[in-house]
């Protein structure tokens, strides 16, 4: 089959959330301000969304796997709720050395591997040179890049970056609330 689609794919912590640190829990998830607004204009757009995140606290052993998936329920959830359909999540529990002995690998989906994105182009029929990736790191930039994501997007987030994350991207704004008025 063709790829047809295209996707706002998008980092989760920092970019969908607010970045507190290693959150599982839905009393702790904050989302940034606009964040479904912004997500809907884009979903109208024709565009699905895929979030892809790495979650290193599951291989450090702060929350478990079933944690990680009892959240992002909640959290697809609570885009429903603002008529916003997530087609996928996909995360990343490894880290190459601060992990436990199951998840400590250095594997191909972990940001700045592309894996996730392309494990999303694959089982989504994805179109990626008409496609954006949202991140607040360097890391979500160079995946993006590595997987030929067309636009790349890095928001500030409360982030400082340099010359060489700034260069990766296409643009840089102050939120994911900002993004439709750019691109859309």
């Amino acid at each position: 089959m063709n790829n047809i689609n295209k996707a706002l794919f998008l980092d989760r912590d920092g970019v969908v959330n607010i970045d507190h640190g290693y959150v599982y829990e839905p009393a702790k998830f904050e989302f940034v301000p606009g964040v479904f607004a912004a997500c809907k204009a884009f979903v109208d757009a024709g565009f699905k969304l895929i979030i892809v995140t790495n979650q290193s606290g599951i291989g450090r052993g702060y929350y478990s796997e079933a944690d990680f998936h009892t959240l992002t329920k909640w959290v697809i959830t609570q885009f429903a709720g603002h008529d916003v359909t997530v087609t996928d999540v996909y995360f990343c529990p490894h880290h190459p050395q601060k992990a436990l002995p199951a998840y400590l690998k250095d594997c191909d989906c972990r940001k700045p591997a592309p894996g996730m994105l392309l494990q999303g182009i694959a089982e989504h029929h994805i179109d990626a040179a008409h496609s954006i990736m949202v991140g607040d790191k360097l890391s979500d930039m160079q995946a993006a890049s590595k997987a030929a994501i067309g636009t790349r997007v890095l928001v500030r987030s409360g982030q400082q970056f340099d010359a060489v994350a700034i260069d990766s991207a296409d643009y840089v704004c102050d939120s994911l609330a900002d993004l439709p008025s750019i691109l859309l």
